[in-house]
């Protein structure tokens, strides 16, 4: 079973969505897909409480930003296994909109115009091997495209391009959940 949840920040997704890939790994392996790549002290503040969070859950961690379609190839990975990718927000922002450190400074180098289609399909690829093996997955997002503020033009693309890599996840997800405060609404 593939599950998409979905909702705004620091509103319980990640919980719920540890509980859900935990349920469905039914004693076997348990993984979780790390994706951020930490840019400042607020991230790593935010990767320190996700990781004593799963304390004591049974996850093994895979850092993966970026290609995600790596994770089918790779040896030491179990497809059969339960996974929660977290999450597709960050996925789509180290391989869209890439930074470099330099001279201890983050420098944006632009905009990748085809990172959203490749990010997409990826996404889609791991989520259909891993239910072909008979695994599942628990996708975590950020809904950021429902605001209606303009923005500027890198991130209004962004936020398009998430609506679009959701939609996608939405369509081979056996279930589509959002969170809001802690409330779950099931759309699928």
């Amino acid at each position: 079973m593939n599950v998409l949840i979905s909702g705004g920040a620091k509103n319980g997704k990640s919980l719920y969505a540890q509980q859900i890939a935990s349920d469905l790994a039914d004693c076997g392996p348990l993984y979780y897909i790390a994706t951020m790549i930490p840019r400042d002290e607020e991230d790593r503040a935010r990767i320190k409480r996700h990781i004593s969070e799963r304390e004591g859950w049974g996850f093994t961690t895979i850092e993966q930003g970026k290609g995600i379609a790596e994770l089918i190839r790779r040896e030491d990975v179990d497809l059969k296994g339960s996974f929660l990718l977290d999450s597709v927000t960050a996925v789509l922002e180290n391989e869209m909109l890439p930074v470099a450190l330099k001279d201890g400074r983050q420098e944006f180098l632009g905009e990748d115009a085809e990172a959203p289609e490749r990010v997409r399909r990826e996404l889609v690829a791991f989520a259909e091997a891993v239910r072909e093996a008979g695994g599942s997955v628990v996708f975590v997002s950020d809904g950021i495209y429902g605001d209606s503020c303009g923005y500027n033009q890198s991130t209004e693309n962004y936020r398009e391009a998430l609506a679009r890599a959701d939609r996608a996840l939405a369509e081979v997800c056996d279930r589509v959940t959002e969170v809001a405060c802690g409330i779950t609404e099931e759309w699928k």
